[in-house]
C-alpha cells in the first residue's frame, strides 16, 4: 500500500509571474468506495464513522469525511459522501454520492497473519440505484444493460468492502448499491445521453484523484465519444470545438446522427490521433475563424493560454496572398480574429481559403493513415465562409 494522502492536497500552477495553489479532489468512484466502506463499517462496528480511509487505484490512501450514515435494517445501511472536486470545474462538485450496503449472514472466518492486506474473497455485487446512469450503447468500458460504474470504481469499491471484512475476520457476501440523489439532474449537464448513458451520471475514475482542470478527464470524454461513434457503425465524425460550433455544424449535416458530432475543445492533435487510431474514414473539422488560425499553424492544443491568436502568422499569409504590405500590416494590427476576419472578408477573402487548406494539411499529419479530411470555417454568425470539400458553398 502506498502512503496516506491528505484530502484535497494542493498543487501549483504558474500563470506568468503569479503562482496559485490549486486543490486536488477525489472522483465519484472514490466517493462511492468511501460511502460503501462507511456503510459497512456501521453494520459491523455498530457505530457511525465520521471519516473513512480508502485506497486509491494508485496505491495511495485518502481520508474522506462522512456526510451521513444510517442503518436501514438489521443487515442494511447507507452512507453518503460529499464529492469534492477540488478546484476542478466539475458538475458533480459538492454532489452527494451514496452507497447502500446489504450484508448477508455473517460467518466467522479467522485469517491468521493478517497484515492490513485484504485476502478476503467474499462475493461483492455492485449495482446502480437512483441517479446512476445505465449504459444503452456499445463502445464504452461497460457493456449495454449495466449501470455506468466504470471498472476503476468497481475495483475500489470491492477493495474497500473486502478490507473491512478482512479486518473483522468475516466472510460474508455483500451487495453494494451506488446511488446519487441528484444524479438525474446532474446528468443533463453532461454528454451522458449522447453516449447512451441514461437515467443519471457515470461513476468514474482512473486514479481516484481529480486534478484541477484535468486534461485527462476532458480527453477521456472525447475518446468515449469516438468509441461510441465507432461502435455505432459510423465511419464519419464531425469535430467541433464547443457547443456553439457544434450547433451550426448540426444544421449543415442534419442527416448525421448525434453520435457523429464530437466536441474536441482545444485537443486538436490528440483528437485527430485518436480518430485515426479508431479507423474513421472521414473527419470534418467545423470551427470558427479564431480556432481555424491556430489549427492552420498546426498548434496541438489551441487554448489561448497555450497559443496566442497568432495574428502575425495570419498577416504573413495575407502578405503571401496579396503581396500588399499595407493590407498585411492592417491584419497584424487587428485586436482580435473577429476584427481581422471582417477586414479580410472584404479585401482578400482568398486568405480564408489558405487558412482552411492549411488546417487540412495539419490534420492529415496528425491523423496518420490516409483518410478524407475536410475543413469548414464559420464566421461568427454561423455562416460557412470556407469549405475544403466544396459541398457547402458560402
Amino acid at each position: 500500500m502506498g502512503p496516506e494522502r491528505s484530502l484535497a492536497a494542493p498543487q501549483t500552477r504558474d500563470h506568468g509571474s503569479m503562482t496559485r495553489r490549486l486543490r486536488t479532489g477525489f472522483t465519484t468512484g472514490t466517493a462511492a468506495a468511501a460511502a460503501a466502506k462507511g456503510a459497512l463499517l456501521l453494520l459491523v462496528e455498530r457505530k457511525i464513522p465520521t471519516q473513512v480511509q480508502v485506497e486509491l487505484l494508485t496505491g495511495d490512501r485518502i481520508v474522506i469525511p462522512v456526510h451521513a450514515c444510517a442503518r436501514e435494517g438489521e443487515h442494511q445501511a447507507s452512507c453518503r459522501i460529499i464529492k469534492d472536486a477540488g478546484d476542478d470545474p466539475d458538475v458533480t462538485h459538492k454532489a452527494q454520492i451514496g452507497a447502500r450496503v446489504t450484508l448477508a449472514e455473517q460467518t466467522e472466518h479467522p485469517q491468521r497473519g493478517y497484515s492490513g492486506e485484504s485476502v478476503n474473497r467474499a462475493p461483492v455485487w455492485i449495482t446502480g440505484g437512483k441517479g446512476v446512469g445505465r449504459v444503452t450503447k456499445p463502445g464504452l468500458e461497460i457493456p449495454p444493460g449495466e449501470p455506468a460504474i466504470n471498472p476503476g470504481p468497481r475495483k475500489m469499491i470491492t477493495r474497500a468492502v473486502r478490507e473491512v471484512l478482512a479486518q473483522h475476520r468475516l466472510q460474508s457476501p455483500v451487495k453494494v448499491e451506488v446511488f446519487v440523489p441528484q444524479g438525474e439532474v446532474l446528468a443533463t449537464k453532461t454528454l451522458n445521453a449522447r453516449l447512451g448513458i441514461l437515467g443519471g451520471i457515470s461513476i468514474l475514475g482512473t486514479t481516484g484523484i481529480v486534478r484541477p482542470m484535468s486534461h485527462e478527464a476532458y480527453f477521456a470524454a472525447i475518446e468515449a465519444s469516438l468509441a461510441v461513434a465507432r461502435a455505432s457503425g459510423l465511419a464519419k465524425v464531425v469535430f467541433t470545438t464547443g457547443r456553439r460550433s457544434e450547433r451550426y455544424a448540426q444544421l449543415q449535416w442534419p442527416r448525421l446522427p448525434e453520435a457523429a458530432f464530437v466536441q474536441i475543445g482545444d485537443f486538436f492533435k490528440a483528437s485527430l490521433q485518436a480518430a485515426g487510431q479508431k479507423g474513421f474514414e472521414e473527419i470534418i473539422l467545423a470551427v470558427f475563424f479564431g480556432k481555424a488560425i491556430k489549427m492552420a499553424q498546426g498548434v496541438p492544443h489551441t487554448h489561448a493560454a497555450k497559443s496566442s491568436l497568432s495574428l502575425a502568422a495570419l498577416a504573413k499569409w495575407t502578405l503571401e496572398a496579396t503581396l500588399d504590405r499595407e493590407v498585411a500590416d492592417t491584419v497584424q494590427a487587428a485586436h482580435t480574429a473577429r476584427e481581422a476576419l471582417h477586414f479580410i472578408a472584404e479585401i482578400c477573402p482568398e486568405v480564408i481559403g489558405h487558412v482552411g487548406r492549411r488546417i487540412v494539411s495539419a490534420a492529415r499529419s496528425y491523423a496518420g493513415a490516409p483518410r478524407h479530411i475536410q475543413s469548414v470555417i464559420f464566421n461568427y454568425e454561423g455562416e460557412i465562409i470556407f469549405d475544403s470539400g466544396g459541398s457547402h458553398s458560402p
